[in-house]
């Protein structure tokens, strides 16, 4: 069987896990990379371009790399703690709660 074949043989569900799949992975390398550099930034007490704290706890976490962003902050020891620290845990549970519960409807039929 080839690729086309393979493509072909695909479920839009499937598709739609795969290209879901590969935005997860970019925006967590991004969100590890931002919050690397916001942390290199703030060690060198130069005055350079600094993440805004808006970007770091809730934009990039939104958009999927909530996960990333908080094994990130865990491991460098980055602004943990800040009170907005408890904003990433939150998203990233409502995130998986939303995908427990489409991947539920979709495999019990519902949609």
């Amino acid at each position: 069987m080839d690729f086309a074949q393979m493509l072909a043989n695909l479920t839009p569900y499937a598709i739609a896990y795969a290209i879901l799949a590969a935005w997860l992975v970019v925006i967590s390398i991004i969100s590890a990379i931002v919050c690397i550099y916001d942390k290199v930034v703030s060690k060198t007490g130069k005055v350079v371009l600094r993440i805004p704290e808006k970007v770091l706890f809730t934009s990039l976490p939104l958009l999927g790399g909530s996960l990333a962003m908080l094994v990130t902050m865990l491991l460098i020891r980055h602004k943990t703690k800040h009170w907005q620290m408890i904003v990433i845990p939150i998203i990233l549970v409502l995130q998986l709660v939303a995908l427990i519960g489409i991947t539920a409807v979709i495999a019990f039929g519902i949609i």
